[in-house]
């Protein structure tokens, strides 16, 4: 039997498959792609928490339907994603370079130069899913700051690990780390 860890979330219940990452961590794996019911109820709690803000930013993928719901919810007219890529139309783009606790490869985050106009002068929150190590967190507060933007608010569905402590970030729950002793 496969093991899980149970969370709950504005009154949502998931089971999470716990996944190995590597020989001494495991982590409950968490993904709101597809999971409409998850992110329609936490969207508003995030909402709810958030300082005023001009934009939201997120880095490509998982955070990508949680930015919508938020975006329709503080009746904005868009969100700017942080490509993992450069992508043949983006003009001029800022790079900064992250490694995640899921991935563990260094992974590019990129801003398309609208984008950075976009952001120009205004107040951000950068939004995730989970904030683990905060690496891709700090990977995107450096590429709003070089696009000059101000980092109003960093917030997530799920703090995991020593994140939880953290007095800087909005998240809503809480999803432990599980090392081999």
């Amino acid at each position: 039997m496969e093991k899980t860890y149970s969370i709950e979330i504005a009154g949502v219940t998931r089971e999470l498959p716990i996944v190995q990452i590597n020989d001494n961590l495991s982590i409950a794996s968490f993904v709101i792609l597809g999971d409409t019911e998850l992110v329609s109820v936490a969207a508003p709690e995030i909402v709810k928490k958030l300082p005023h803000v001009d934009v939201l930013l997120t880095a490509e993928a998982k955070g990508i339907p949680l930015v919508f719901e938020m975006s329709k919810l503080l009746d904005m007219e868009r969100y700017i994603v942080a490509r993992k890529s450069i992508k043949p139309y983006m003009n001029s783009p800022i790079i900064d370079e992250v490694v995640s606790i899921t991935t563990q490869d260094k992974q590019l985050l990129c801003l398309e130069e609208k984008d950075v106009e976009y952001i120009r002068g205004k107040r951000v929150a950068i939004i995730d899913d989970v904030i683990s190590t905060g690496d891709s967190i700090r990977a995107m507060e450096r590429l709003v700051e070089s696009a000059g933007g101000i980092v109003e608010a960093k917030a997530a569905i799920l703090a995991e690990g020593d994140a939880a402590n953290r007095k800087d970030i909005i998240f809503l729950g809480y999803l432990p780390i599980f090392e081999k002793k």
